[in-house]
């Protein structure tokens, strides 16, 4: 079970934010073969790489609309309700941050534009296996949408039985995606950025997966395709004192570890009792689990710390840059105040994180392993490029042209210089 650390000194901090390691030379080495084989063989290898991994045939790479139709049948009337209810909070967070054009005069006769530009075609992965995470459609559907991303497309594996999970289509539908590939893995990855016969090649990858899926991506963002930002495994930071329900706080270190045995979950408290109550109702919320030996696994690589001073508490909650932070504590928005490193933050007692998975309205596909630190969760701007434009007059140019070709004559670039004394 979680070990707790007490007051530990500042110089221990580096490594006791240290996620577990992921960095398998074996993966790597699968997932560098895999995109060999997709980028030479396009279809043919995906379908013998389908033989090899998942054990079965694959009949057709890309899901018919008579499956989307009957996936849409089969779903709940329940689950149909629910996401309808967390696509209009999606969508009304989103809409909210549309980005605007920029006009700036910087001198007379000097005109520079900012404009906001949809990417052409952007590829989403969903992760299958035992929780197909059809929460994650909306996620990056809807944005895609009010970003009027010309061609969204969609990779999610389909199970032994060759369908794809049902809530998976149904979401995807409506967020108005009909394309959709049944492939999952490294192989997906592939396919969408280098494109096969049946796969178009996509601009952008957005979604979260396994170690497979995250080693892809960061090969390929090298030099091949964009990607929405650098991840691994999920994790979480609760913040406690003797305010917070043991068991809100319990279920929320458990909402991350459920997720898979490579997870991390991260329990910072002013005491000791604090902790130690908390820590109990892990245990017996982790028994009653129909994933426990999953959280077990996770809770055995996860940590528990007191520190008396609330300004250690803040500081070590921004070493750590959790994917995702939650302030369960007396004056929460005053600890929120002085967090500036995290994926997405939830304020009080009553924000579990399993809200921004689902349905308050913000994005759930956040940086993780300190990557909170310089890099954003997934939002409207991340599918946009910023274009610039210029347009400048005769005026204009004489006013510039002392200190254009004084720089570029300094840098010994005549050709830049005489860009500009043969306009004047």
């Amino acid at each position: 079970m979680i070990r707790i650390e007490r007051n530990p000194s500042r110089d221990k901090w580096e490594a006791l934010c240290r996620r577990p390691a992921t960095d398998n030379p074996l993966v790597r080495e699968r997932v560098e073969a895999i995109l060999s084989r997709v980028k030479g063989q396009g279809d043919a290898a995906l379908r013998e790489l389908s033989l090899e991994i998942e054990g079965r045939p694959m009949e057709a790479i890309e899901v018919t609309e008579a499956e989307i139709q009957a996936a849409c049948e089969a779903v709940s009337p329940a689950v149909k309700e629910a996401v309808a209810h967390a696509e209009r909070a999606i969508r009304a967070f989103h809409e909210a941050q549309q980005p605007r054009e920029i006009c700036v005069f910087t001198s007379p006769g000097v005109r520079c534009i900012q404009r906001p530009v949809p990417i052409g075609r952007v590829g989403l992965y969903i992760p299958g296996g035992s929780a197909p995470l059809f929460s994650t459609v909306l996620m990056l559907a809807v944005p895609a949408s009010i970003a009027r991303c010309p061609e969204v497309i969609l990779c999610t594996p389909a199970g032994k039985d060759g369908r794809v999970c049902p809530e998976v289509l149904f979401t995807a539908s409506c967020c108005g995606i009909r394309r959709i590939f049944k492939l999952g893995g490294a192989q997906a990855i592939a396919a969408m950025a280098y494109g096969t016969e049946s796969v178009p090649r996509v601009d952008k990858i957005f979604g979260p997966g396994n170690q497979y899926v995250t080693t892809a991506k960061q090969l390929l963002s090298a030099a091949t395709v964009a990607i929405d930002m650098p991840a691994g495994p999920s994790e979480v930071m609760v913040m406690a004192d003797g305010t917070t329900p043991p068991a809100f706080a319990a279920a929320d270190l458990l909402s991350q570890a459920e997720h898979g045995p490579d997870s991390q979950v991260m329990l910072v408290c002013e005491s000791a009792g604090t902790c130690e109550s908390i820590l109990a109702e892990v245990e017996r919320q982790t028994a009653l689990l129909p994933r426990s030996v999953i959280a077990l696994q996770a809770l055995d690589k996860s940590r528990a710390f007191v520190f008396d001073s609330l300004e250690d508490r803040i500081a070590f909650a921004n070493a750590y840059a959790p994917e995702h932070l939650i302030i369960a504590t007396k004056d929460a928005w005053k600890v929120a105040d002085g967090i500036t490193a995290a994926g997405s933050v939830f304020v009080g007692p009553y924000t579990p994180e399993s809200a921004g998975d689902y349905a308050s309205g913000t994005n759930h596909t956040l940086p993780t392993c300190g990557w909170a630190r310089s890099f954003s969760g997934v939002n409207l701007d991340s599918f946009y490029r910023k274009m610039t434009l210029q347009e400048i007059t005769p005026e204009g140019l004489r006013g510039l042209s002392g200190t254009i070709i004084t720089m570029a004559e300094a840098e010994g670039l005549q050709a830049h210089a005489n860009a500009v004394k043969v306009r004047l």
